[in-house]
């Protein structure tokens, strides 16, 4: 399912690297069949009035559990994987926080691995959760509370017990000092949350709200020590950037860093779930470094030279005609493309709807005709890229022509606030352009007629205006580290607006610069990642394009308000199978479409990477579809390592 925005959606902001953590981790496959409580057998009934209470060792919400309570470990690690050595990696940009859960600051990179929760998904299924902290949860069929049974040899890396107050302080922090659009959603959503005792914690649970994202959003929440926070509240508040780190419970800890330079986490050896069936295989290194560079440019130098050792590439010139240097000829780097089974993001150049002059979807369709998605791809992204038009691109609720049977139907269900022309039209569909020439004279004629028509006439001066003499200004934003080809596309789509009269404009700043006006929405349009695919709902769903969360959201970036979308969100939450809820996501997908608030740029089948040729993972047909993994059940091969260091290929 949809992975809750929970705490953890600070990952997206504390990581400056690309492409890195899974992509599968927020979505659920249609058509997991396994029988519902197979895994999850109903533990007693209280008497014939009340509800089944099931206890289990996960959580899913159609009850389907791939591995059982009895499993040594997951499918695709390898157990017998040896511990050991480092693995480094690169990050753009700066850092002036190592808190992740702030939206102040620029958080260091994989701070969030320091921090253990009460429930973990795997990268071989989606919207299956299973016990970490927990050993068992107990829930009844109406989900209505959930308890959590905790692991009495779960510490913190002090040495200290993780306890039910620790859950429930951790909770209550998120609710008060976090995120506005994940405070306010789980702060209705969640009514009580107690410790009955120093293992067990409650929650209880809105039953005039949706069912789903209700246990895996609690489940999901880093616990943090109670203890450490109460020593000093008003420089510990999770709503603020610090240089200290709060203490975790996780496999890694904290062991140097230096500001806008590295980063090193040491593996704990006294992790206390090291053996536990879900972290057998995983957590092989002893040491994860990052090391920070100020561009793209300096940070792929400094890998050829060895400073790094593993970069995942994004770069499709890069990944071209960048890594044909004497260490990849001589086999101690190692080129991979590795399959990616995840559904692509929906990323691409978001309009902010906020701005005047972007409110009429008539401009944001003109604007989009002036981006050629064909000549771009051949010219600056070598023709790797593929077109996309979706938000579930290539899956099974991908909406296509007219909507028909059970689809017509739910939108009918909805009633006046389905806009007629949405039974009758194909979804919208990305245009296609000249690939030959960067202006496509037809989609530059066809974008000129719906600016006039929109009320924007050419003056003399070749701008356009509307009637209080305004031009149609749009400006994009660019951080300085941003990688050439995405500059490029900005550069040549600004190229073609103002051939159409468009008083369009690129500024580039530094990363520190725009990742302060980005959460302030402070622009006209720019290229985003935060839009995440989905292929069943959930409560992360409103926050990437609910109205209520859009005004403050991070995670929509372009402030997507719309009672079209609203309605179908509230009807997904109240679906009582898969099947239902692919109905419903088509419509979502078909209705993100008609509103139209981003210009799609394509997307990499695979995920491209380069590694000195010691680091190991599991053969392909093992590797987990929705998930790289190279920091999390990857190894490293001593013997090879201490061959590249010999021949003098790594230091």
């Amino acid at each position: 399912m949809q992975r809750p925005k929970s705490p953890a959606v600070a990952r997206s902001e504390a990581l400056p690297l690309s492409r890195g953590l899974s992509r599968g981790a927020v979505l659920l496959l249609s058509g997991l069949g396994l029988a519902a409580l197979a895994l999850a057998s109903p533990a007693r009934s209280q008497d014939s009035a009340e509800e089944t209470v099931i206890t289990s060792h996960g959580y899913s919400y159609f009850g389907n559990l791939d591995y059982p309570a009895d499993y040594p470990n997951l499918a695709y690690v390898n157990p017998e994987a040896p511990k050991g050595g480092e693995i480094s990696i690169g990050a753009t940009g700066t850092f002036d926080s190592l808190n992740p859960y702030s939206r102040k600051g620029r958080a260091a990179a994989l701070t969030t691995i320091l921090y253990d929760s009460l429930l973990e998904t795997t990268d071989d299924s989606v919207g299956q959760y299973y016990c970490v902290v927990c050993e068992s949860l107990e829930y009844p069929e109406s989900r209505d509370w959930v308890i959590f049974h905790m692991r009495p040899e779960a510490v913190f890396a002090d040495g200290s017990p993780v306890t039910a107050e620790d859950v429930v302080y951790s909770h209550r922090l998120f609710i008060t000092q976090g995120l506005p659009s994940y405070a306010q959603a789980v702060g209705e959503m969640v009514t009580g949350a107690e410790a009955l005792d120093d293992h067990t914690v409650k929650f209880t649970f809105n039953p005039e709200l949706s069912k789903r994202s209700r246990i895996e959003t609690v489940g999901n929440t880093p616990i943090f020590q109670k203890s450490w926070f109460e020593e000093d509240p008003e420089n510990r508040r999770l709503d603020e950037p610090r240089m200290e780190v709060a203490p975790g419970s996780g496999p890694y800890a904290l062991d140097s860093y230096e500001v806008n330079r590295r980063l090193i986490y040491s593996r704990r050896d006294d992790y206390w779930g090291k053996d536990l069936p879900i972290n057998r295989g995983r957590y092989n290194y002893d040491t994860i470094r990052v090391e920070y560079f100020s561009d793209q440019t300096t940070s792929f130098e400094a890998f050829k030279a060895g400073e790094y050792t593993l970069k995942i590439e994004s770069d499709p010139k890069q990944w071209s005609t960048g890594y044909e240097f004497p260490k990849v000829a001589s086999g101690a780097v190692t080129l991979e493309e590795v399959p990616d089974g995840s559904p692509p993001n929906p990323t691409g150049f978001v309009f902010n709807l906020a701005r005047p002059q972007l409110s009429d979807k008539r401009v944001r369709e003109a604007v989009a005709l002036a981006f050629n998605f064909e000549w771009s791809n051949e010219s600056l992204l070598f023709g790797l890229y593929s077109p996309r038009s979706s938000f579930v691109e290539g899956t099974p609720v991908e909406a296509m022509g007219p909507p028909e049977g059970a689809e017509r139907a739910f939108l009918e269900s909805l009633g006046d606030v389905v806009p007629p022309e949405l039974f009758t039209e194909e979804p919208w569909q990305m245009h296609e352009s000249d690939a030959t020439r960067l202006g496509d004279r037809g989609n530059l004629r066809r974008a000129s007629a719906l600016l006039s028509e929109a009320g924007w006439e050419v003056g003399d001066d070749g701008l356009r205006r509307n009637g209080d003499g305004e031009t149609l200004k749009i400006n994009m934003l660019i951080p300085s580290n941003i990688q050439t080809s995405v500059e490029g596309m900005q550069e040549t789509f600004v190229q073609n607006l103002r051939q159409i009269g468009v008083d369009a404009g690129y500024e580039k700043i530094d990363p520190s610069q725009y990742t302060l006006r980005r959460r302030d929405r402070d622009y006209d349009m720019l290229y985003s990642t935060q839009y995440g695919a989905f292929l069943s709902t959930g409560g992360g769903l409103t926050q990437m394009y609910g109205s209520r969360e859009s005004e403050f959201s991070l995670f929509n970036p372009a402030g997507v308000s719309s009672p079209l979308i609203d309605a179908i969100l509230e009807a997904s939450f109240t679906a009582e199978s898969q099947e239902e809820t692919d109905v419903a996501l088509m419509a979502l997908d078909r209705a993100l479409r008609y509103e139209f608030f981003i210009v799609p740029t394509g997307y990499i089948a695979d995920y491209w990477v380069a590694y000195y040729n010691m680091y190991r993972h599991p053969a392909p047909e093992k590797m987990p579809p929705y998930g790289l993994g190279y920091m999390d059940f990857w190894w490293i091969d001593q013997e090879a390592a201490a061959q590249l260091k010999a021949s003098g290929a790594l230091r």
